[in-house]
């Protein structure tokens, strides 16, 4: 089984991954992994963080002459603002009376993280808390990629919704091939200056702004997932690790939510046979029935709640005194809703690929790729 965990704290000196089960023998393309670090810091309405990190992936393990040799892969993303917080974060020794945070943040998980973890210093429980995070979440999630096109499998993207503004139309998969050349990965050049205008007008009222992500996925075979083990379901994985993504606060598959509100006639895709194929004219159920892949697309969308750090505060409490007080600021982002997009289809990646491992075995893509092939 494909694992994987993450370490590293905002402005400690860098984030790792270690990931286990990656067969042997897949060709990694770093230059691709810092590409897609690139686009998660790329996008309208970011702030100034983005133009000090600049990001790069380290391979410390598991890859020599650009091939995983089956053992476990570490990455590392490094944080260059370290250089400015190292006094305060260091773990050999740290001034931890500067840069204290007490005034705990609505919508972080400031205030319940230090009543768990018996802390006094939100700062102990933001730095692992941070969006920051999801860098070294993207580079594994590259690696997953990687796996999934070797068997013929590609995943992409793009931005649904900036706040209110919402692009309803319905895009092919090729359509969507170059969106991420396109500013806020947004495929309608109207509705996309639309968008901006919008964060523009959030970012004057010193406010921030979320939106939606449609994530889309071509040539994963039928079968994946179960409806045997309910725990084994392929949408309650790959919704259980989007949602496992900071800010995200809601995740639907094909129709979603809509087809509580449609008949049934309306909602269930027909089937029919086709030159001795089974087929489906429409994808309401977005690629899964019965916790199963069906061979049709994969579509998924996930809801991101806006950033809970304004520039003006909301009303909170110091957690020290108990008194009223404004919330600190710890960071300028308006909206990262372009990075959302990139943190989730790599997400999908990764829980993609560990349904797909899991059922095929193997300890080398010659044999995984020898069994895919022979599956109907």
């Amino acid at each position: 089984m494909i694992r994987w965990m993450t370490s590293g704290e905002s402005h400690g000196s860098g984030l790792t991954a270690i990931i286990e089960g990656i067969p042997s023998n897949l060709e990694i393309d770093v230059a691709e992994i810092d590409a897609y670090l690139a686009l998660r810091q790329s996008g309208y309405g970011r702030g100034a963080r983005q133009k000090i990190e600049s990001d790069r992936v380290r391979i410390l393990s598991g890859v020599r002459d650009r091939k995983t040799l089956g053992s476990p892969i570490c990455l590392m993303v490094e944080n260059r603002d370290y250089a400015n917080w190292e006094e305060y974060m260091s773990p050999y020794g740290a001034d931890t009376t500067a840069r204290r945070l007490t005034r705990v943040r609505p919508g972080h998980a400031d205030l319940t993280g230090l009543l768990k973890y018996d802390q006094t210093d939100a700062r102990n429980i933001l730095e692992r808390a941070s969006a920051r995070e999801t860098a070294v979440r993207v580079a594994a999630g590259c690696v997953a990629r990687m796996f999934l096109r070797e068997l013929g499998i590609e995943v992409t993207g793009y931005v649904r919704s900036v706040a209110d503004v919402c692009d309803d139309r319905e895009y092919t998969f090729e359509q969507l091939r170059d969106v991420k050349d396109f500013e806020l990965f947004m495929p309608d050049a109207a509705l996309c200056e639309r968008a901006k205008e919008r964060i523009d007008a959030i970012k004057a009222d010193k406010d921030t702004a979320g939106g939606i992500v449609e994530i889309r996925v071509r040539g994963l075979k039928s079968g994946f997932g179960s409806c045997m083990s309910y725990g084994e379901k392929l949408d309650g994985h790959l919704a259980g690790a989007v949602m496992g993504i900071q800010a995200i606060k809601g995740v639907e598959i094909g129709l979603g939510f809509e087809a509580a509100r449609r008949r049934g006639s309306a909602v269930h895709d027909e089937i029919y046979s086709e030159n001795g194929k089974f087929v489906r004219k429409s994808n309401h159920a977005g690629g899964i029935e019965g916790g199963m892949s069906n061979g049709e697309e994969i579509v998924l969308r996930a809801a991101m709640k806006p950033i809970p750090t304004l520039m003006r505060g909301l009303n909170t409490v110091d957690f020290e005194t108990g008194e009223a007080c404004r919330a600190a600021t710890e960071r300028s982002d308006v909206c990262a809703i372009c990075a959302c997009e990139i943190v989730v289809e790599s997400t999908v990646c990764f829980a993609l690929a560990q349904k797909v491992q899991e059922r095929l075995g193997g300890d080398n893509m010659r044999e995984i790729e020898e069994r895919y092939r022979l599956l109907p």
